[in-house]
This record gives C-alpha cells, structure tokens and sequence, in this order.
C-alpha cells in the first residue's frame, strides 16, 4: 500500500511529528510505502477560488509545492493527516494544503482511498479535538474515503509528555494494521 503522509507540524521534534514518525514505523514494517510532505516546510499558497484550475484544465493558477505534493496525492491509497490543533483545528499549514485538493476534486472523489488522522494537543479537555476530528470526517465523507483509523493524543503539550504515554504505540499499531485491497 501507498501510504502519503501529510505532516502539519511546523515542529520537527514537536508531539505530533513524534505520532507521524511513529505511525511510519508501524506502517514501514508492515511492508508499506510512506511518503511525507512536510505542508510547514513548503512553499504553498491558499486557494483563491478562482475557478482556474476547472476553467482551464491547466491545474492551480500558483505553481508551487502543490505540483510535488498532487503526484503523490494522486498515487496514495491512503492518505494520513498529522496535524497539531491549533486553535481548535487542523494546523494553517495543513488546511492550505487540504483546501488546494480543489484542482484535483473529481479525481480525488472518484479514487478509493483509506485516510487515517494523527493528531495532538496540550489542551487536556475531553472536547478539545471535536471540532478538527468532525472536519477530518467531514473530509472524508466529502471524498468517498474510508475512515482507517484516528489516534487523538490530548493532553501531550511538550514531547516529554508523549513520549511517556500510550500513544505512540497506538500511532505504530495504527500504522501495522492497514490492509490493502
């Protein structure tokens, strides 16, 4: 299986990097793929609206890092998004990267893809990760992707935290378990 990691976390040791490392572990040693797109270390910009990409068949209006990130996106049969909350939601870095899945709309709804979210906060509020797990459902509903697993680590603001609890383990079993077609 293709496994596309798209990485949120402008932190390279931060908690949520610490999930997607130890979900690539899982998933590598189960004999699958993984890529990762690191959206914080890319040039990337928002979607504009602008219709370009429908109008004219040419892609995006921006060339930028979207053209390394949509081969990838494309070929995935499983797409996992790692993201710290931030304020209640996905990371800017990952959203701008989500949002600009526009110009490849019908293609994406048409393939049958697993998604999986890796996801971490400090806030220690049961309710914290409500908002940004209902929008990762709603992504997924939206594109006709299989929902193959969350791993939804709160409370873990510093990587001393997580790296003391039960999540990681959670995130390589995660990784271990996914079953291609």
């Amino acid at each position: 299986m293709k496994i596309l990691i798209l990485d949120g976390s402008p932190h390279p040791n931060g908690t949520t990097s610490l999930l997607r490392k130890a979900f690539a572990e899982g998933a590598l040693s189960a004999g699958h793929t993984v890529d990762t797109f690191h959206t914080a270390k890319e040039d990337l910009h928002p979607c504009l609206g602008c219709n370009h990409c429908r109008n004219t068949g040419d892609g995006c209006v921006y060339k930028d890092g979207m053209e390394k990130l949509n081969p990838l996106l494309l070929m995935a049969d499983c797409v996992v998004f790692s993201t710290p909350l931030y304020y209640f939601g996905m990371s800017a870095q990952i959203k701008m990267a989500i949002d600009r899945f526009f110009a490849n709309n019908q293609v994406l709804r048409a393939q049958k893809k697993q998604a999986v979210l890796l996801a971490a906060c400090g806030d220690t509020d049961s309710w914290a990760l409500d908002a940004l797990d209902a929008h990762y459902h709603a992504v997924c509903h939206y594109l006709h992707w299989e929902n193959a697993g969350e791993v939804n680590a709160i409370g873990m603001y510093t990587p001393a935290d997580i790296e003391g609890s039960a999540y990681l383990e959670e995130a390589r079993a995660l990784g271990r378990s996914l079953k291609g077609e």
